[in-house]
């Protein structure tokens, strides 16, 4: 595969700004840009994958903030000749700059027309498709999550460190200002010790992740199935699997990869640990039973702390329904002291040690203060929703970072290699039945 021709890339470099410093959103003015980068230091950018998810919210997010920044979309990739098609249909609709249309990432990358990449693929192909962004000389911008195998993330986290390139994890809590409202209160030592931590994402959703329209449309001579597959096992054209891919291992875990890859990411910011010290868990299809592979319903159980002090350990339980949404999307931390709920972006004294428990035994209450993360840092309303304001601003940050080149983006790969281990941890325990740990010598994962 031929390099990219970066000679636009090189100005920008060398005329580096210095980041604002903000950890969330930095803010670059559009005058600054304008007084030193002119048209011909644009950066343009590609769209690998023109995915539901890019149309809906990347594609949006990065345009909220290109004319400022002087960014382009000037191409995508997709090997299906249908959205490619979409593609460039979408822009003209949308009264943008017209798009050009590849075959796949090979003929996207000898082009020699993109600066950096936007890379909205099948899960399993994430981290690999990274690793090629990455060594064809683009900066990337990767959906989660990372991997759904070790080799995988392995792979593509070397390659992404070892690049000099800047590289954004679609982790995009990791820019919003509630999290970091919680995340600076935890580390603050005001939380107290982590002690437990329950996490929740219900939908009642039949129609979920099922494209029952697209799957009865497209045909094989339409798109390259062998090119989709990858490094997985070769098999039989299944249209399914294509488009419905997160219902089927090994294209994607289901639950762990979309769901809890987003809300595990915050226990390893928030405590500092890059993995679960073990994880325990089981699942099933018990009420969608549409031939999918991935369960419909699922809970793991997560021990966290360092290897050597089971004192500071504490326990993280996560469980996901897609058959009844009550309970909704939750993440609460406790410890001692109180709770933090980041349904609600709160930190209270509930369940915390009242005096009258604490002079039982000889001790002094521990009481957190009632109060909001926005007396932490401002938060905005809707802050907790995961969808719009969090993905446009981890956009404007991986971009202002592509401006930048001095400045790490809020969720580098590592990050994704972090959440990928996790969720890999999880599908183990849940296909063997077995707890399990992982090695930090040697990065396996470990069956008891």
């Amino acid at each position: 595969m031929k390099k990219t021709n970066n000679s636009r890339r090189q100005f920008i470099k060398n005329a580096a700004l210095t980041s604002a410093g903000a950890t969330f959103a930095t803010t670059f003015s559009a005058k600054s840009y304008a007084n030193i980068l002119g048209a011909n230091d644009r950066v343009n950018v590609g769209i690998v994958g023109f995915s539901n998810r890019a149309k809906g919210s990347l594609i949006p997010a990065f345009m909220n903030h290109a004319n400022e920044l002087n960014f382009k979309f000037v191409g995508v990739s997709d090997i299906w000749n249908r959205r490619r098609d979409e593609c460039q249909a979408y822009f003209k609709e949308k009264g943008w700059d017209s798009v050009k249309a590849y075959r796949n990432n090979e003929e996207l990358y000898d082009s020699k027309t993109v600066d950096a990449v936007i890379i909205s693929t099948a899960d399993f192909q994430h981290a690999l498709h990274a690793k090629e962004g990455v060594e064809a000389g683009c900066d990337v911008y990767c959906e989660k999550p990372f991997g759904e195998a070790m080799d995988d993330i392995k792979a593509g986290l070397a390659a992404c460190e070892s690049s000099g390139k800047v590289v954004q994890i679609g982790s995009q809590r990791r820019s919003g200002p509630n999290y970091h409202a919680a995340a600076d209160f935890i580390k603050s030592g005001k939380f107290g010790d982590i002690t437990m931590v329950e996490m929740t994402w219900n939908v009642n959703q039949p129609g979920r992740w099922r494209l029952p329209d697209l799957v009865s449309s497209i045909r094989k001579q339409d798109t390259d199935w062998d090119r989709y597959l990858m490094n997985r096992p070769k098999e039989a054209w299944d249209p399914r699997k294509y488009l419905e891919y997160r219902l089927f291992w090994p294209y994607s875990s289901g639950i762990p990869g979309q769901w809890m890859s987003h809300q595990i990411d915050t226990v390893h910011w928030f405590s500092g640990y890059d993995h679960p010290r073990s994880v325990a868990a089981n699942g099933g299809v018990y009420v969608w039973k549409d031939g999918r592979k991935n369960p419909d319903t699922m809970t793991a159980v997560f021990e966290y702390g360092p290897e050597d002090d089971l004192s500071k350990a504490f326990q993280v339980v996560y469980s996901s329904r897609m058959h009844n949404s009550a309970g909704g999307v939750k993440e609460i931390y406790f410890s001692n002291a109180g709770t933090l709920n980041l349904e609600n972006n709160t930190i209270s004294p509930e369940g915390g040690l009242t005096e009258r428990h604490a002079r039982d035994m000889g001790m002094q209450p521990n009481l957190l203060p009632e109060m909001s993360l926005s007396d932490v840092e401002q938060v905005e309303t809707s802050a907790n929703t995961g969808v719009d304001n969090m993905t446009s601003a981890h956009m404007r940050n991986w971009m202002e970072c592509v401006r930048d080149r001095n400045t790490k983006t809020n969720a580098p790969a590592r990050v994704g290699y972090n959440h990928a281990v996790a969720n890999i941890m999880t599908t183990t325990a849940m296909h063997t039945g077995k707890r399990v740990t992982f090695d930090d010598k040697s990065q396996l994962i470990v069956q008891s």
